[in-house]
């Protein structure tokens, strides 16, 4: 039986350190072959065996470590949360800063006692019943390190006060509680702006759909249409599923699908997709994918699946989180007994809290994790479609691009270039008499030379194909065969020249990336001298073109140039270009292809332009950047704050705005690729 994916929301996670828990949880789960937890999303992804095992039975093992499943929706349960931490947050604050004014004046510790017990069993109550549940299943975590900083803080100054000797430190048990909940909501914030470009998809299909049923204009609930029905579409309204025009025309804003900001004419026969926005024309259309099928459900999903994806540079981070707590802990405990031998316990009781309050698992967790939700929705709104954190990594390491040209490089769309009539034809008769005939083919050619006669076009009688030669008909009492020539009553009456163009943009698309410092190739089944012109158009280097290539050797050529070290991205749009895309180090497909060609790639363009390869590759570039950046920081910050934290050089309050302000940060640095 084929594996079953899904994709659960995790409630209760509060550092990377739970991720690691739940995805170990269910990892051993009977009848799962994978499953992966991503901290900033709050999501697990988990494919297993139907045989062996249920959703249920998923649900039950990440409840068993503590945790929750929520039912309600992703928006609904990071609302949520923000509720909950800002209603502990603010009650926190309003007994926390007396306590913290008094103790700046040293006065009535008492008083100081009495107002930070609300903060320690309300405020911070979260805190210490998640640390009993992971203690109760022989895990650690962040609440780990902070119920024991602040309950020791609380309970040694309680007994300092009432034995009435030593130092007390309400404020280090009852500020640090507010400054982490502060930094908590913060950060359950600024993730909820990183997953906006997915929330904002999921609100483009309008609720209701008005279709045509027992020869009446019906109002339905969009889920309740199905294939074939007839759906009516009024000027300003959003499209409600994918379907073809069957009557009337008009203009479509289509950018949330491609990221293009032109309007799309419309016309009978035409494709409109559900979310896209009608301009002021007014049409009917047949629906051909509804539900789950619809392009704008299946982005949704795929943006959900790349957004839920690790980078294989998370490796690292996971590893150090998964151990992190128990090293902190043991340096706590270090921390503390060296210096009992040089000072008050006090003093060594708040060095070692300090050490507990800055270790920050957090950031960690959230470095990559962010990022990747930030840059694949920043390429969903540029019409770049990232598959996960793998493709994402591999395409920013891209030094060589290999263009398809059918359809990549040009436009796929024969044009006529030339036109020789021949024994005393003219070039207006031959185009008149050819035109007659062709306009009943489908070939594209036969579409180049219809669209360059002059209409109205004549009628034709007795037409017919003639397979792997041409077509013929009867124009004006005269027999026209059109094939490699075009012969009249058995003369060749003349031959047009025809050629693939180059799409407007390629000669850029080529620039920028040689910018980048890529070196791009061209593949083509054509022969040399044709592929050669169109390099030469797009200022792609002739000695970089694969001509004459078969489909079956594409992969070949790929092949060959990874052979030689080199980090290839082959970009494609056809069927026969399946294996290269699949072969390459990245494949990158024109969306406006094939279903297998998209299938097999790691990068799916909406656009049928070219600029979307540097625009993806550019991405990518400043993706990983990010990454890097945060890694450096979370690495840095742990490296730097638990050491003068041990060495007293921290009080525990800077040590919690620290920690708090550290995974904010990370955040807000991947928040940047939203703009950038």
């Amino acid at each position: 039986m084929k594996p079953v994916e899904v994709e659960l929301p995790i409630g209760g996670m509060t550092c990377a350190a739970c991720a690691r828990t739940v995805e170990k949880q269910l990892t051993g789960t009977a009848g799962v072959e994978n499953a992966s937890v991503n901290f900033a999303t709050r999501t697990a992804s988990v494919r297993f065996n139907a045989e062996k095992t249920k959703v249920e039975n998923l649900i039950a093992a990440v409840e068993d470590v503590g945790y929750s499943v929520p039912q309600q929706s992703q928006e609904e349960a990071e609302a949520a949360e923000i509720a909950g931490v800002r209603k502990h947050l603010i009650w926190g604050a309003v007994f926390a800063v007396p306590v913290f004014v008094l103790a700046m004046l040293d006065k009535a510790p008492l008083a100081q006692f009495l107002l930070t017990i609300p903060v320690m069993f309300y405020s911070a109550r979260s805190f210490f019943t998640d640390a009993w549940t992971g203690l109760r299943h022989a895990s650690a975590n962040m609440n780990t390190l902070i119920a024991l900083g602040t309950g020791a803080a609380f309970l040694y100054s309680s007994y300092a006060l009432f034995a009435g000797h030593g130092e007390v430190y309400f404020e280090a048990a009852a500020v640090v509680v507010v400054l982490i909940l502060l930094g908590r909501m913060l950060e359950a914030r600024a993730r909820g702006r990183a997953s906006e470009s997915i929330r904002s998809l999921m609100k483009l299909q309008p609720r209701t759909a008005r279709v045509i049923r027992l020869l009446q204009e019906q109002e339905i609930p969009v889920k309740d249409v199905r294939l074939l029905d007839i759906v009516v579409v009024r000027p300003g309204e959003r499209v409600p599923v994918d379907g073809v025009v069957r009557q009337g025309f008009s203009e479509i804003d289509e950018s949330m699908l491609t990221g293009e900001s032109l309007p799309v004419s419309k016309e009978p026969g035409a494709k409109v997709f559900g979310g896209t926005v009608n301009g002021t024309g007014a049409f009917r259309f047949e629906a051909t994918e509804v539900g789950r099928n619809t392009a704008l459900a299946q982005i949704v999903d795929l943006i959900k699946r790349a957004q839920g994806s690790k980078a294989p540079v998370a490796r690292l981070a996971d590893i150090i989180s998964g151990r992190f707590t128990v090293a902190v802990l043991i340096v706590a405990l270090v921390t503390l007994f060296g210096w009992l031998y040089f000072a008050p316990v006090g003093t060594a009781l708040v060095n070692a809290v300090a050490v507990l309050i800055i270790a920050c698992p957090c950031a960690l967790g959230l470095a990559t994790p962010t990022a990747i939700l930030a840059g694949t929705g920043r390429g969903a709104g540029q019409g770049i479609l990232i598959k996960g954190g793998a493709p994402l990594e591999l395409a920013a390491q891209i030094n060589t691009v290999v263009l398809d040209k059918t359809g990549t490089i040009t436009t796929g769309k024969p044009v006529i270039t030339g036109v020789h009539p021949a024994n005393g034809f003219t070039e207006g008769e031959l185009l008149r008499l050819a035109a007659a005939v062709e306009q009943w083919s489908e070939h594209p050619v036969a579409k180049a030379i219809v669209s360059r006669a002059a209409a109205p076009l004549e009628t034709a009688t007795e037409f017919r194909a003639i397979p792997g030669k041409g077509v013929e008909g009867v124009v004006g009492g005269k027999r026209v065969f059109v094939g490699a020539g075009v012969t009249v009553d058995g003369t060749p009456a003349g031959e047009f020249e025809v050629a693939d163009q180059a799409k407007p943009e390629a000669a850029e698309a080529v620039r920028r990336l040689e910018l980048m410092g890529i070196e791009v190739w061209m593949i083509t089944g054509d022969n040399l001298p044709v592929a050669q012109q169109i390099a030469r158009e797009v200022g792609i280097s002739e000695s970089y073109v694969f001509a004459g290539v078969l489909p079956e050797q594409k992969q070949q050529h790929i092949a060959r140039l990874k052979a030689e070290g080199k980090r290839v991205a082959m970009v494609g749009d056809g069927i026969n270009d399946a294996p290269a895309l699949a072969s390459a180090d990245v494949g990158i497909a024109i969306g406006t292809g094939t279903d297998v060609a998209v299938d097999a790639a790691g990068i799916i363009l909406m656009r049928g332009d070219l600029m979307g390869v540097p625009d993806a590759l550019a991405l990518a570039r400043r993706t990983m950047r990010v990454i890097r950046q945060n890694l450096f920081w979370a690495f840095a910050y742990n490296a730097v704050g638990i050491p003068l934290a041990a060495f007293g050089l921290l009080s525990p309050m800077i040590a919690s705005a620290a920690m708090a302000l550290s995974s904010v940060s990370v955040v807000a640095n991947s928040l940047r690729l939203r703009k950038s």
